[in-house]
Formats: C-alpha cells, sequence, structure tokens
C-alpha cells in the first residue's frame, strides 16, 4: 500500500470499513488499531506506549481519526521519523489537510478520492523577493479562516509539488505554525509575512 516501510498516511472517507481491511490483509502479523472522533494527546501516549513494547514480528498501529489535534501529532514526530524495530504507522482521516506539514513529510501519502486541484498562484516561491511577497501579502490579507488555511495549503502544494523545491525543516515548520496561528485567529497579514519571508532568507543565502 505504501512505498515506505515506516508506513503512510491514508486519506479515505471510510475510516473503520478499510482499517478492518487493512487488519485482514496483514494477518497473522499483529494490528493495534486507534480509532477516535478526535485524537488527542492522550491518544498519541496511549500509541506511543503501545509502539515501544518490544517485537519479534512487524506490528502495525493503525490510528484513524476525522480529525487529529495538533498537540497529539506534535507528540507522534520523533516516533514516527524514528520509529521502533518492527513498527509500523498507518495514519487515516478524510482530509490532507487534517496533518499538520511536518507528519506530511515523514510519511508517504495515499489518497482515495481525487486530490483537490491547486490554481497556479501569481508568486514564485524559489525567486522570491522583498517587492513580490508585499504585493502577495497586501492582495490577500482579507481572508476568512478556511480560506486563509486553504492559501497555505496551496502555497506549500505550490512550492513541494509545482516548483519541486526542497523544503528546509524551517520551511515545513513555517506551514505548520501558519496552521496553528490562523486556528488561534491570528491577524493572517502577519502570518502570510512569516511563512514567505522564510523562502525570501533561502534566497538570500544562496546569493
Amino acid at each position: 500500500m505504501f512505498a515506505s516501510e515506516r508506513g503512510g498516511i491514508l486519506i479515505t472517507a471510510e475510516l473503520e470499513e478499510r482499517a478492518r481491511e487493512i487488519e485482514e490483509s496483514l494477518h497473522p502479523l499483529r494490528c493495534v488499531t486507534f480509532m477516535r472522533d478526535d485524537f488527542k494527546i492522550e491518544d498519541a501516549k496511549e500509541v506511543i506506549s503501545e509502539a515501544y513494547k518490544s517485537e519479534e514480528n512487524t506490528k502495525t498501529l493503525i490510528l484513524g481519526a476525522k480529525s487529529f489535534t495538533v498537540p497529539a501529532q506534535n507528540a507522534l514526530l520523533k516516533i514516527l521519523e524514528e520509529p521502533p524495530r518492527n513498527i509500523v504507522f498507518i495514519l487515516m482521516a478524510p482530509n490532507k489537510s487534517t496533518f499538520l506539514p511536518t507528519v506530511r513529510s515523514r510519511l508517504t501519502m495515499t489518497q482515495e478520492h481525487h486530490e483537490r486541484i491547486y490554481e497556479l498562484l501569481p508568486i514564485t516561491l524559489k525567486n522570491l523577493d522583498l517587492a513580490g511577497l508585499f504585493a502577495f501579502v497586501k492582495e490577500h490579507d482579507r481572508l476568512k479562516k478556511h480560506e486563509a488555511k486553504a492559501l497555505i495549503e496551496q502555497l506549500m502544494h505550490q512550492a513541494i509539488h509545482i516548483e519541486k523545491l526542497p523544503l528546509t525543516s524551517s520551511q515545513l515548520e513555517g506551514f505548520d505554525k501558519a496552521l496553528r496561528l490562523i486556528e488561534l485567529n491570528s491577524r493572517f497579514q502577519s502570518v502570510l509575512v512569516m511563512v514567505l519571508m522564510n523562502f525570501l532568507k533561502e534566497v538570500k543565502r544562496g546569493r
């Protein structure tokens, strides 16, 4: 199902059905499924505890939820990056935007429905200068919360899939932080400047 031996992320509307199918396909190897409506920090701690129980054979941990809180995802980052021996993680949710960019960067992703089509933005991140940055920010300074989150997702999609930039950890964390700040009702103009400044700095260092 996934290219990586560490597992992956599955975007599906049929969480419980797909979890059962995965369990059956992996039999007789052990699967432990954590199915929640909202995956919280206490659920992440339970997963981590289960992951560190030693196994002679491969054990798959299936984490399925309609939403994953930011603290829960942050708690899982380290173990997703360096899973214990013989442990495989499969994360499932109905929407790709559920997962932070830093989580998505650690696992391959499979989608069961058509991926959202993004329009090309009037900005080039790899050649970003101050004039382009402030013109883009001015054009997008009055967005509703869902529109602001969608624009951050669109910027990340453009960076990774259109411009094919090798994102640094600070750039990935910038996208993460932006989504959290938008959720906390921070001023979007400032959030957008923060994200774009990460790319401006990269251009300056490369000169």
